[in-house]
């Protein structure tokens, strides 16, 4: 088999994941410190607990040199949960129209 066919990335690149983790680990860890309340906090808080899942799962799983899995595992999972949403927005505002309709009889 040949060596040259499967490309692993270089421990350099792991490092700077590791760093950038511990990073984002400690933005988190301040926010919660910072005496920020409500929506600003949550909102910091979950970016930077997105920004590390993002990190892990492009270098930790190895997606980031699969671009295929990244739009199957990534993109299209959000994408159908979108279009049932879409979906039960409509079915509610049928509903709502039609309730309405009666109720103004």
């Amino acid at each position: 088999m040949d060596q040259g066919s499967h490309q692993q990335p270089a421990l350099r690149i792991y490092l700077r994941v590791w760093i950038w983790l511990f990073v984002l680990s400690v933005l988190s860890y301040l926010v919660d410190l910072s005496g920020l309340e409500g929506l600003p906090k949550w909102g910091l808080i979950t970016l930077f607990m997105l920004l590390k899942a993002g990190l892990i799962v492009a270098f930790f799983m190895h997606m980031a040199w699969e671009r295929l899995s990244i739009v199957y595992t990534v993109l299209v999972p959000p994408a159908v949960l979108l279009f049932l949403a879409a979906l039960m927005a409509l079915e509610a505002d049928y509903t709502l129209t039609s309730r309405l309709g009666i109720f103004a009889n």
